[in-house]
Protein backbone atom coordinates (compact mmCIF):
# COMPACT_ATOMS: atom_id res chain seq x y z
CA UNK A 1 0.00 0.00 0.00
CA UNK A 2 1.47 3.61 -1.01
CA UNK A 3 1.33 6.61 1.53
CA UNK A 4 -1.29 9.14 0.16
CA UNK A 5 -2.35 10.66 3.36
CA UNK A 6 -0.43 12.14 6.17
CA UNK A 7 -1.29 13.70 9.36
CA UNK A 8 0.80 15.52 11.23
CA UNK A 9 0.38 16.55 15.03
CA UNK A 10 1.02 20.40 15.53
CA UNK A 11 1.55 22.18 18.64
CA UNK A 12 3.45 25.50 19.81
CA UNK A 13 6.76 23.12 21.41
CA UNK A 14 10.35 24.08 19.48
CA UNK A 15 10.36 20.80 17.99
CA UNK A 16 7.47 20.81 16.00
CA UNK A 17 9.29 22.52 13.44
CA UNK A 18 11.89 19.58 12.76
CA UNK A 19 8.48 17.73 12.81
CA UNK A 20 6.40 19.31 10.45
CA UNK A 21 9.68 19.38 7.76
CA UNK A 22 9.64 15.79 8.39
CA UNK A 23 6.27 15.40 7.52
CA UNK A 24 6.72 17.70 4.38
CA UNK A 25 10.09 15.56 3.10
CA UNK A 26 7.97 12.29 3.81
CA UNK A 27 4.80 14.05 1.66
CA UNK A 28 7.21 14.90 -1.16
CA UNK A 29 8.98 11.83 -1.35
CA UNK A 30 5.76 9.89 -1.33
CA UNK A 31 3.80 12.33 -3.02
CA UNK A 32 1.32 12.62 -0.48
CA UNK A 33 -1.33 15.06 0.94
CA UNK A 34 -0.35 16.52 4.13
CA UNK A 35 -3.23 17.30 7.28
CA UNK A 36 -1.65 19.27 10.11
CA UNK A 37 -3.59 19.09 13.02
CA UNK A 38 -4.00 21.40 15.73
CA UNK A 39 -5.61 20.52 18.93
CA UNK A 40 -7.04 22.98 21.54
CA UNK A 41 -7.01 21.59 25.08
CA UNK A 42 -10.50 22.46 26.84
CA UNK A 43 -10.11 24.58 30.33
CA UNK A 44 -9.06 22.63 33.10
CA UNK A 45 -11.70 23.56 35.43
CA UNK A 46 -12.37 21.20 38.17
CA UNK A 47 -16.23 19.81 38.22
CA UNK A 48 -16.80 21.51 41.47
CA UNK A 49 -15.62 24.91 40.47
CA UNK A 50 -17.53 25.30 37.53
CA UNK A 51 -20.31 27.69 39.13
CA UNK A 52 -17.36 29.65 40.45
CA UNK A 53 -15.24 30.46 37.25
CA UNK A 54 -16.20 33.72 35.79
CA UNK A 55 -17.34 33.55 32.06
CA UNK A 56 -14.72 35.91 31.00
CA UNK A 57 -11.43 33.35 32.43
CA UNK A 58 -12.96 30.53 30.03
CA UNK A 59 -13.29 33.04 27.49
CA UNK A 60 -9.72 34.29 27.96
CA UNK A 61 -8.30 30.43 27.99
CA UNK A 62 -10.10 29.86 24.31
CA UNK A 63 -8.88 33.43 22.80
CA UNK A 64 -5.53 32.33 24.02
CA UNK A 65 -5.72 28.89 22.35
CA UNK A 66 -6.87 30.00 19.24
CA UNK A 67 -3.64 33.31 18.73
CA UNK A 68 -1.68 29.54 20.12
CA UNK A 69 -3.71 28.25 16.93
CA UNK A 70 -3.49 31.12 14.21
CA UNK A 71 0.56 31.05 15.41
CA UNK A 72 0.77 27.43 14.78
CA UNK A 73 -0.94 27.57 11.77
CA UNK A 74 1.70 30.17 10.32
CA UNK A 75 4.31 27.80 10.77
CA UNK A 76 2.27 24.97 9.16
CA UNK A 77 1.94 27.56 6.10
CA UNK A 78 5.46 28.46 6.22
CA UNK A 79 6.66 25.04 5.93
CA UNK A 80 4.14 23.52 3.63
CA UNK A 81 3.37 26.22 0.99
CA UNK A 82 7.00 26.78 -0.91
CA UNK A 83 7.21 22.58 -1.45
CA UNK A 84 4.03 22.68 -3.25
CA UNK A 85 2.57 19.87 -1.31
CA UNK A 86 -0.76 19.34 -1.33
CA UNK A 87 -1.74 20.07 2.30
CA UNK A 88 -4.79 21.05 4.30
CA UNK A 89 -5.47 23.21 8.21
CA UNK A 90 -7.14 21.31 10.95
CA UNK A 91 -8.03 23.02 14.28
CA UNK A 92 -10.20 21.12 17.26
CA UNK A 93 -10.84 21.42 20.71
CA UNK A 94 -10.83 18.37 22.87
CA UNK A 95 -8.70 15.42 24.34
CA UNK A 96 -5.20 15.64 22.29
CA UNK A 97 -4.51 11.79 22.16
CA UNK A 98 -8.24 11.17 20.96
CA UNK A 99 -9.01 13.65 18.37
CA UNK A 100 -5.44 12.97 16.58
CA UNK A 101 -6.08 8.39 16.62
CA UNK A 102 -9.54 9.63 15.05
CA UNK A 103 -8.18 11.92 12.25
CA UNK A 104 -5.27 8.97 11.97
CA UNK A 105 -7.87 5.97 11.14
CA UNK A 106 -8.37 8.00 7.40
CA UNK A 107 -4.40 8.66 7.11
CA UNK A 108 -1.64 5.61 5.93
CA UNK A 109 0.85 7.51 8.46
CA UNK A 110 0.82 9.79 11.23
CA UNK A 111 3.42 12.26 12.54
CA UNK A 112 4.07 13.05 16.04
CA UNK A 113 6.41 14.27 18.82
CA UNK A 114 8.05 12.79 21.31
CA UNK A 115 6.82 13.26 24.64
CA UNK A 116 8.94 16.18 26.50
CA UNK A 117 8.18 15.22 30.89
CA UNK A 118 9.83 18.94 31.61
CA UNK A 119 6.80 20.62 28.87
CA UNK A 120 3.27 20.86 29.39
CA UNK A 121 1.29 21.35 26.14
CA UNK A 122 -2.04 20.98 27.52
CA UNK A 123 -4.04 18.28 28.90
CA UNK A 124 -3.29 14.52 27.74
CA UNK A 125 -0.56 15.99 25.55
CA UNK A 126 2.17 13.36 27.95
CA UNK A 127 -0.30 9.89 26.49
CA UNK A 128 -0.29 11.53 22.65
CA UNK A 129 2.45 8.77 21.97
CA UNK A 130 1.38 5.97 23.84
CA UNK A 131 -2.34 6.34 23.15
CA UNK A 132 -2.31 7.10 19.26
CA UNK A 133 0.20 4.22 18.63
CA UNK A 134 -1.98 1.58 20.90
CA UNK A 135 -5.52 3.07 19.47
CA UNK A 136 -4.87 4.69 15.84
CA UNK A 137 -4.38 1.36 13.82
CA UNK A 138 -1.95 2.65 11.56
CA UNK A 139 1.46 3.20 11.73
CA UNK A 140 3.28 6.28 13.96
CA UNK A 141 6.04 7.90 13.06
CA UNK A 142 7.62 9.63 15.85
CA UNK A 143 10.30 12.44 15.93
CA UNK A 144 12.55 12.70 18.46
CA UNK A 145 12.38 16.31 20.30
CA UNK A 146 16.24 16.84 19.65
CA UNK A 147 15.87 16.08 16.02
CA UNK A 148 18.39 17.52 14.34
CA UNK A 149 16.58 17.55 10.94
CA UNK A 150 17.78 15.53 7.53
CA UNK A 151 15.93 12.72 5.17
CA UNK A 152 14.05 10.16 7.25
CA UNK A 153 14.18 6.71 6.06
CA UNK A 154 17.05 6.12 3.96
CA UNK A 155 19.17 3.88 6.43
CA UNK A 156 16.71 1.83 8.61
CA UNK A 157 17.00 -0.53 11.15
CA UNK A 158 13.87 -3.05 11.33
CA UNK A 159 13.68 -4.55 14.74
CA UNK A 160 12.55 -8.30 14.09
CA UNK A 161 11.58 -11.43 16.39
CA UNK A 162 8.95 -12.73 14.16
CA UNK A 163 6.28 -11.54 16.46
CA UNK A 164 3.05 -10.61 15.39
CA UNK A 165 3.78 -6.73 15.98
CA UNK A 166 6.87 -6.86 14.68
CA UNK A 167 4.96 -8.27 11.09
CA UNK A 168 2.61 -5.50 11.80
CA UNK A 169 4.98 -2.72 11.99
CA UNK A 170 7.33 -4.08 8.98
CA UNK A 171 4.91 -4.37 6.80
CA UNK A 172 3.31 -0.90 7.61
CA UNK A 173 6.67 0.49 6.98
CA UNK A 174 7.16 -0.82 3.74
CA UNK A 175 6.12 1.93 1.37
CA UNK A 176 8.92 3.52 3.31
CA UNK A 177 11.28 0.59 3.30
CA UNK A 178 11.24 0.42 -0.77
CA UNK A 179 12.54 4.16 -1.07
CA UNK A 180 15.53 3.26 1.39
CA UNK A 181 18.83 2.76 0.34
CA UNK A 182 19.65 0.31 3.15
CA UNK A 183 17.66 -1.62 5.41
CA UNK A 184 19.31 -3.75 7.98
CA UNK A 185 16.33 -6.94 9.65
CA UNK A 186 18.07 -6.83 13.45
CA UNK A 187 17.25 -10.02 15.49
CA UNK A 188 18.03 -9.76 19.13
CA UNK A 189 19.58 -13.71 20.46
CA UNK A 190 17.32 -15.60 18.04
CA UNK A 191 15.99 -18.88 19.05
CA UNK A 192 16.16 -21.81 16.19
CA UNK A 193 12.82 -22.62 14.66
CA UNK A 194 12.06 -24.78 11.82
CA UNK A 195 10.69 -23.71 8.46
CA UNK A 196 13.20 -21.23 8.34
CA UNK A 197 14.67 -19.83 4.84
CA UNK A 198 18.18 -20.05 4.94
CA UNK A 199 20.58 -20.74 7.40
CA UNK A 200 20.72 -16.83 9.07
CA UNK A 201 18.18 -15.84 11.26
CA UNK A 202 15.89 -13.83 9.87
CA UNK A 203 16.50 -14.55 6.40
CA UNK A 204 13.44 -15.47 5.81
CA UNK A 205 11.84 -12.22 5.87
CA UNK A 206 14.78 -10.40 4.05
CA UNK A 207 13.39 -13.12 0.85
CA UNK A 208 10.25 -11.69 1.77
CA UNK A 209 11.04 -8.06 1.47
CA UNK A 210 13.51 -8.37 -1.16
CA UNK A 211 10.80 -9.52 -3.27
CA UNK A 212 9.45 -6.46 -2.62
CA UNK A 213 12.36 -4.74 -4.29
CA UNK A 214 13.96 -3.78 -0.60
CA UNK A 215 17.66 -3.40 -0.30
CA UNK A 216 17.70 -5.51 2.39
CA UNK A 217 20.37 -7.85 4.34
CA UNK A 218 19.61 -9.95 7.69
CA UNK A 219 21.47 -9.44 10.73
CA UNK A 220 21.63 -10.63 14.01
CA UNK A 221 22.99 -10.25 17.91
CA UNK A 222 23.64 -12.51 21.06
CA UNK A 223 24.64 -10.94 24.27
CA UNK A 224 21.91 -11.79 26.92
CA UNK A 225 24.13 -9.43 29.24
CA UNK A 226 22.56 -5.93 27.49
CA UNK A 227 18.62 -5.62 26.56
CA UNK A 228 16.75 -5.58 22.94
CA UNK A 229 16.90 -1.96 22.95
CA UNK A 230 20.76 -2.11 23.64
CA UNK A 231 21.21 -3.95 20.67
CA UNK A 232 18.62 -1.97 18.35
CA UNK A 233 20.62 1.05 18.94
CA UNK A 234 24.36 -0.16 18.94
CA UNK A 235 23.08 -1.68 15.24
CA UNK A 236 21.83 1.87 14.30
CA UNK A 237 24.80 3.66 15.31
CA UNK A 238 26.75 1.07 13.83
CA UNK A 239 25.18 1.36 10.44
CA UNK A 240 24.40 4.97 10.49
CA UNK A 241 20.48 4.52 10.75
CA UNK A 242 18.19 7.55 10.11
CA UNK A 243 15.22 5.78 11.22
CA UNK A 244 14.16 2.75 13.67
CA UNK A 245 11.03 0.39 12.85
CA UNK A 246 9.34 -1.78 15.37
CA UNK A 247 6.39 -3.21 16.35
CA UNK A 248 4.89 -1.90 19.87
CA UNK A 249 3.73 -3.50 23.07
CA UNK A 250 4.10 -6.98 22.60
CA UNK A 251 3.24 -7.92 26.01
CA UNK A 252 0.36 -6.83 28.20
CA UNK A 253 0.32 -3.01 28.76
CA UNK A 254 0.38 -3.35 32.29
CA UNK A 255 3.40 -5.74 32.08
CA UNK A 256 5.17 -2.95 30.28
CA UNK A 257 4.74 -0.10 32.73
CA UNK A 258 5.45 -2.13 35.52
CA UNK A 259 8.43 -3.88 34.02
CA UNK A 260 9.53 -1.34 31.12
CA UNK A 261 10.00 -3.01 28.25
CA UNK A 262 11.49 -2.34 24.42
CA UNK A 263 8.68 -0.06 23.42
CA UNK A 264 8.83 2.26 26.46
CA UNK A 265 13.41 1.90 26.28
CA UNK A 266 12.77 3.08 22.79
CA UNK A 267 10.13 6.19 23.47
CA UNK A 268 11.93 7.30 26.82
CA UNK A 269 15.69 7.20 24.93
CA UNK A 270 14.97 8.06 20.98
CA UNK A 271 17.98 8.81 19.34
CA UNK A 272 16.18 8.41 16.09
CA UNK A 273 13.21 8.72 14.53
CA UNK A 274 10.85 5.19 15.07
CA UNK A 275 7.88 4.21 12.89
CA UNK A 276 5.48 2.22 15.25
CA UNK A 277 2.64 0.01 14.83
CA UNK A 278 0.35 -2.32 17.21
Amino acid sequence: MAIRDILVHMDDHESCKTRIAAAVDMAIRHDAHLTGLFVMPSAAIPGYMDVQVPLDLVQMHEDRMKEKAQSVEKIFDHATQPSGVSSEWRCLQGYAPDIIADHGHYSDLIVIGQHDPAISLGAGNDEIPDHVVLSSGRPVLIIPNNFAGGVIGKRVIVGWDRGQMATRALHDALPVLQKADAVSIMMVNPKSRPGGVGHSPGADIAHHLARHGVSVEADHSVNEKIGVCEHLLSRAADMGADLIVTGAYGHSRWREIMMGGVTRELLNTMPYPILMSH
